[in-house]
Formats: structure tokens, sequence, C-alpha cells
């Protein structure tokens, strides 16, 4: 089926229906092979994938220029036009994301907690894939070799829709996923990136529990929003980063000066930069105005309370939409607050479940925060900038939930995968 049939208002909406029902289906029988492949077959496709990505430079970057041509025309934003445009650096970037993936562990078959019960069985737990993972992402087109690298690892099948503006650049890569997949004598529908753009794929993508396992949205907050009120499988997912740092009565003001700007000013665009700063009340006098300095040099607009704006005489007035804003950009919410507990009961009423952290000298306070901030990553004396599949260890990810089942935080391999339960017998009965 091609972009313009399956545009067409009605009688393309059963097309679309049979498309999707298609890759669905190929989707499912593919993911019961990759369940049974082995490392070795898994990290020789992930090998391929990253050398043919090399040898391809140059198809790959003529597919880019045709997307950054059309984005120009329909006069995208520059942030978009840069999420989007591809070099040789970022296809040698993107081809070394995919061996790092095959150099990590494979979590698949993994046995744990295994003990032996009175009765003679011994009991524990598989690691496991979860199925057909569907994946929705926007702009980046270096998401759909990250996505099938993790999904490939992690023994799952694929079924990949990135943006109309990236259309051709994610076709190009999907071409080497493609030989990579038959090199390594892999199923080709192990991943499967849509060749149409017509948005009630996604409809159809999120609706389909016989055929897709869980669905991944990566994007703004009106495509997870559209994904998850529509999906009728599990969606992993965040929708916004309204991450804080706090700076303790007991911190070291060198360490908590360095920490904030840092989470503030290191990337304005990422869901785990800082947006609001929280300041205990009798260092406030102490750190504010070195602060206030930096982000002033910086270009950082400043909104905070009367007690912030009494130490730093640059910043707004903040409103209360202000507490619980995701900026995205150079804006920065500065409170003050009396002690740990008035900063925990701001984050539980602003934040958005993502990552908050403290700066601290005090022990006790570190372990308070660390236990009772309900967030998928907490930290103590660290950048929430760390926040991020690769700086945890995990490679690439494909995003980051902010839900309590399941996977959370930084989704990489372990993510992509579940538990079963196991019981080893010899010929025992009850």
């Amino acid at each position: 089926m091609n972009a313009q049939v399956a545009n067409t208002p009605r009688a393309g909406q059963d097309q679309i229906t049979a498309y999707m029902r298609e890759k669905g289906e190929r989707a499912r029988a593919a993911s019961r092979a990759m369940a049974r492949a082995d490392s070795g077959l898994k990290n020789a496709c992930l090998f391929a994938l990253a050398r043919i990505l090399r040898d391809e430079a140059d198809a790959i970057l003529g597919a880019n220029d045709r997307d950054m041509r059309a984005g120009k025309a329909a006069k995208l934003d520059a942030a978009l036009l840069d999420r989007l445009e591809l070099n040789l650096d970022r296809i040698a970037a993107m081809a070394d994301g995919v061996r790092e993936i095959a150099n990590l562990s494979d979590p698949v078959g993994e046995l744990t907690d295994m003990r032996l019960r009175p009765s003679g069985i011994q009991v524990g737990r598989m690691r496991v894939p979860l199925g057909v993972v569907g994946i929705v992402y926007e702009s980046r087109p270096n998401v759909t070799a990250d996505a099938a690298s993790l999904c490939l690892k992690s023994g799952n099948a694929c079924i990949l829709r990135g943006g109309s503006e990236a259309m051709h650049s994610n076709l190009a890569i999907a071409r080497c996923i493609a030989r990579a997949l038959r090199d390594a004598g892999l199923p080709e529908d192990a991943v499967q990136v849509l060749d149409i753009t017509d948005r009630r794929t996604v409809g159809q993508l999120v609706a389909m529990p016989e055929y897709v396992d869980v669905v991944i949205p990566r994007g703004g907050k009106g495509l997870v929003e559209a994904v998850s009120n529509n999906a009728r499988v599990p969606v992993i997912k965040h929708l916004d980063g309204v991450c804080h740092v706090f700076i303790d009565r007991d911190a070291d003001l060198d360490k908590a000066v360095s920490v904030a700007v840092n989470a503030k000013t290191q990337r304005y665009g990422t869901c785990n930069t800082m947006e609001t700063l929280l300041v205990d009340e009798p260092i406030a006098q102490q750190v504010l105005p070195e602060l206030g300095r930096i982000f002033s040099e910086a270009g950082v607009e400043l909104r905070g309370c009367e007690r912030t704006r009494a130490a730093i005489a640059l910043a707004k007035p903040a409103s209360e939409t202000d507490w619980a804003a995701e900026y995205l950009a150079p804006i920065l919410a500065v409170k003050v607050v009396d002690g740990l507990d008035q900063a925990m009961d701001h984050i539980a009423r602003y934040g958005s479940a993502h990552t908050d952290a403290i700066v601290t000298e005090n022990y006790s306070r570190a372990r308070r925060f660390l236990r009772e901030v309900d967030s998928s990553s907490v930290m103590v004396n660290a950048s929430t900038r760390f926040a991020d599949g690769y700086e945890y260890g995990l490679g690439a990810e494909v995003g980051i939930s902010t839900d309590k089942f399941h996977a959370r935080g930084p989704v990489g391999l372990e993510g992509l995968t579940s538990q079963k339960w196991i019981v080893l017998g010899d010929g025992n009965v009850r």
C-alpha cells in the first residue's frame, strides 16, 4: 500500500486496517523466532548492522537530504530540523550505539531467585521477551536504529512508526536493518518500519492487543497523550519532565552551584532538565545571589517566589502555573522552602515523578529524600541530566517511564523483558 492510497478519506480506512493487521501478524510470527534466537545470533545481527550503517552512509545521507529539504519547505522550526538532520558523525554515533548494545549482557533466559521448596521442587523466575513492541516516535532518525537494536537484543519483534518528517531517513535505515537480519538468518519481519505516514496507522497500532504486547511513544506531550488515551495495549511512557533540584541547608555550596547550573544549562530541551530549583531557607542568601548571576549570564530567565526575589533582583514573580511548568527552554522557577519536608511536599504536588535531586552532606536527609520522593529517578549530589539510559549503563534507551508497573525510569534491555515463574521437578506430585 502506498501513502497516496492510505491517505484517501473513508475508503482508505479499511485498507489501513488491513495493512496494520498484516504488519501485526508478521510481527507476531517473527516474535516467536526472536524469542528462541540465541545471544550469538542476535549479536551477529547487531554487529552486521553497525557495519552496514557505516557502509550505507551515503545512501542514508541522501535520504536524509530529501527529508531536510521537505522540512525546510514546510518551515519546520530550527530545533526540529536539528533533531532531523544526519551527518557522518551522527551516523557513526548511531553505529557505535548499535555496537554497544551488542556488547551488553543478554537478559533473556536469565534465572533468578531459584530456591528449593520442602516438596522437592525448585522454584524461580526466568527473564523473557515481551513479544511485539510498537514504538511511535518523532523527528530523530537515530531512534529507528536504537529502538530496533534494543528490541532485537531483548528477543522482541517490533513495529516502528516514525514521523512523516523523517520518513525517507527512517526507511533508509530500515533497509540496513533488513539486510543485517537477512545476513544473520533472522526473520526480516522482526523489525517493520511503517512506510506510510497516515496518522490512522497509530490508532490501529495501539488497538491491536492480539498482535502488539506493549506500545512506547517517544515525542512531545501531545503524542504521548494521544497514544495513552487511545491504547488498548499497555503503554510505557512519561508525559512531563518537571524535574527538581533541592539545595539542603547542609549542602556543600560549591557542589550545589555546580549541580544546579548543570541540571539547567547543559541542555534545555530534554525531559531530565531541571525546571524548578528549591532552596532551603537558611542558606538561600548564601547561594541564590551567585546562582542568579550565573543563570543571568547564561541567559536563563528566573521566576521566583518573594523570598527568591529578595535575593535575586532580576528574578520575575512566579505564578502558580510556573511550579508545574515543563519549560524545555532557558526559564527556571525558583522557590525558597522551609526545610526538607516542605521541599518534598512541593515535589509531590507539582512534580511529574520523573527525576528529582537533593544536594546535601547530611546522610539522614539524603536517605529520607531517596526513600520518600516518589519519582522514577531520585538522586543525591548529582545533576538530573544523568537520568538517561546511556549514563545508567543501559546502552541506548527506548524511553523513560514514570509508571510504577513493569519498567520505571530509563527503559533499556531489561525493561523490554518480563519474568515468568519456572518450576523444576523430578516427577514431583502434590
